[in-house]
């Protein structure tokens, strides 16, 4: 392949990236069924209804890609305890409005801008958002998440915990956070070191979007389901008379037994899972980039333009952040990953990739320190420290 040519290629994949980047940050901060909520505005912005045998938590703001904010999540946890309680509630479902997301995300301007003025949004945010995963993570009933369309950060941390995780073909999976000077947070430390050798690390230093049936086989998702059979799919399951997680499991394999869209597709990094593996195996970020380097193959050429757009300090706290939490709880490494988040609110980059992504779009984001050597281990030391009585305890 020729320069021009390979140069056209990683020029197109950057924008399209940058593209979903902006989809991910260019959320606006707005604040037989039986509704609970379902007016317009903010009250209206998380449907939460009982239907059948199910707890339906509906993420209702389509324009913004169902962006989840905080009034969002101080509505959808203290229902979700309930149905965790109640004898007629045998499972939960949540499901985003719209064809474009599942959840594009958390409201990261509103934080970001909270930031810039000292407001306490960039500690509850966090705070309450990892609370949230962590009771999807710990719920004793069937959960399942049904991610058609954009699902990313926040809207990972809605699904991922959950025993079930229904991919579509319009189902596009990313974790960008490096991108924008944040880290893989919503429990990031914990799923993604389980993938199948280095892809979740890969995942997380590169921000690769996965799509669709990949999604699936990649493990983050459980079962692929077209997406017009998903209102087949939920009547069913709201019909199931008090069901187990087997039960559950029954109905979901037989609706991806009838989906054959992308079937015979092997998964889109299968023929560079050795070269992600041993590329993506280095001691430190900085032995990845070597390696990327020295490998001189236009998917190592690919990756190595990809990590030199990414904060290099986010990238550190990433890797270690992923080698720590393979051998930790979930519960673990939330409160570790509520430590990051403060740290990157104390810090430069979060508000420089916003500020390059989201508001200038100029993207050129001027991070500091500049580069992987400049960023000291004991800076990175300095992420992880304890908050004191400000942890986060689960």
């Amino acid at each position: 392949m020729s320069a021009g040519v390979l140069g056209s290629r990683v020029r197109l994949a950057s924008l399209q990236r940058l593209h979903i980047l902006q989809a991910h940050l260019n959320v606006l901060p707005r604040g037989t069924s039986r509704p609970m909520s379902s007016r317009d505005g903010p009250e209206g912005e998380v449907l939460l209804q009982t239907s059948g045998c199910a707890g339906v938590i509906t993420l209702n703001r389509p324009k913004a890609l169902n962006a989840l904010n905080l009034s969002m999540i101080r509505k959808i946890f203290p229902q979700l305890k309930k149905w965790e309680e109640d004898d007629q509630t045998s499972i939960v479902m949540i499901k985003g409005v719209g064809d474009k997301a599942f959840c594009a995300g958390g409201d990261i301007r509103a934080v970001a801008d909270a930031g810039k003025a000292g407001g306490s949004l960039i500690q509850d945010f966090f705070r309450e958002e990892y609370i949230l995963n962590n009771a999807i993570g710990t719920l004793r009933k069937p959960y399942v998440a049904l991610i058609d369309g954009i699902t990313m950060g926040g809207g990972v941390g809605l699904s991922v915990h959950g025993h079930f995780r229904v991919a579509t073909e319009r189902t596009l999976f990313a974790m960008p956070e490096t991108g924008i000077g944040l880290f893989p947070d919503v429990g990031g430390g914990f799923f993604l070191p389980r993938l199948r050798g280095k892809l979740g690390l890969f995942l997380a230093l590169t921000g690769f979007r996965l799509k669709g049936r990949d999604v699936q086989q990649a493990g983050l998702a459980t079962h692929f389901v077209e997406s017009q059979k998903l209102a087949a799919l939920e009547r069913d399951l709201v019909q199931l008379k008090c069901p187990s997680q087997k039960d559950v499991a029954g109905v979901l394999d037989a609706y991806q037994a009838q989906s054959c869209a992308g079937r015979e597709q092997p998964f889109v990094l299968e023929e560079h899972m050795q070269d992600v593996d041993r590329l993506f195996g280095g001691s430190s970020v900085e032995d990845v980039v070597r390696r990327l380097e020295a490998e001189r193959s236009p998917f190592a050429e690919k990756q190595l333009q990809t990590l030199k757009r990414m904060s290099p300090t986010s990238m550190k706290v990433t890797f270690r952040q992923l080698a720590s939490g393979a051998s930790m709880s979930l519960q673990e490494v939330l409160a570790m990953e509520y430590r990051l988040s403060q740290a990157c609110m104390r810090g430069h980059d979060f508000y420089e990739g916003v500020r390059a992504v989201l508001i200038d779009k100029d993207q050129q984001p001027k991070w500091q320190p500049a580069s992987l050597e400049q960023v000291t281990d004991e800076m990175v030391d300095g992420y992880f420290q304890s908050l004191g009585s400000s942890d986060l305890h689960l």
